[in-house]
């Protein structure tokens, strides 16, 4: 996709395959206010108005099981890197559904650790609501007691990560790193805890 237009109608085409404004947003990389806009516009409408958002299309590297392990591995290399002089051991890899979690189970078999995983609140069908936390699932490693990475595809406001972060300290785990493929909005850390991107993505028309 490489077009305003483009978008709209991918955006349209998954709310009619009944996927939620949270999940069209995770699908496409974009912001919820961004999936929101695009299904409220027409083509005849002024793009002009559109959210300042930032599309990121990584199915080049999604579509692709040994890009991924690539990918995995120059993770796991900044996330070594960012723990090396903090004397922090990892117990459990953590992807966030949905696209974080191919790369998180890439991840925790480099490391040799334990995998789980988080789906978070946008994940759920309409209505949806920001007092609802998402959940670990139980199908995977338990989090409790243990230090936990975190590995999402793209960060976009930080909501989802931060949310990720709270859910697993409300369960007694200890977040030491979050390891992204993308970072949209430039951020170090989250709760004090350090984002590494392999990407970082920064808009020059507005100087604050």
């Amino acid at each position: 996709m490489k077009t305003i237009n483009e978008l709209i109608q991918k955006a349209i085409e998954l709310q009619a395959g009944g996927l939620s404004t949270g999940q069209i947003a995770d699908e496409l990389n974009v912001s919820r206010e961004t999936a929101t806009w695009l299904l409220t516009h027409t083509k005849k409408k002024d793009v002009t108005q559109a959210p300042k958002d930032i599309y990121i299309d990584w199915s080049n590297i999604g579509r692709s099981s040994s890009r991924q392990r690539l990918i995995a591995s120059a993770l796991v290399d900044i996330i070594l890197d960012n723990l090396e002089d903090q004397e922090k051991y990892i117990d459990v890899v953590v992807g966030v559904a949905l696209s974080g979690i191919p790369l998180a189970s890439l991840v925790a078999e480099e490391l040799g650790c334990e995998f789980a995983t988080y789906h978070p609140n946008k994940q759920r069908w309409e209505p949806e609501s920001m007092e609802i936390k998402g959940t670990i699932s139980q199908n995977f490693a338990k989090v409790e007691g243990k230090e936990c990475v975190l590995i999402d595809d793209v960060v976009t406001t930080g909501t989802t990560i931060t949310e990720a972060v709270s859910v697993l300290e409300e369960l007694g785990a200890k977040p030491v790193a979050i390891a992204v493929l993308v970072d949209k909005i430039g951020i170090d850390e989250i709760h004090g805890i350090p984002l590494n991107a392999l990407l970082r993505v920064t808009r020059v028309d507005k100087i604050e």
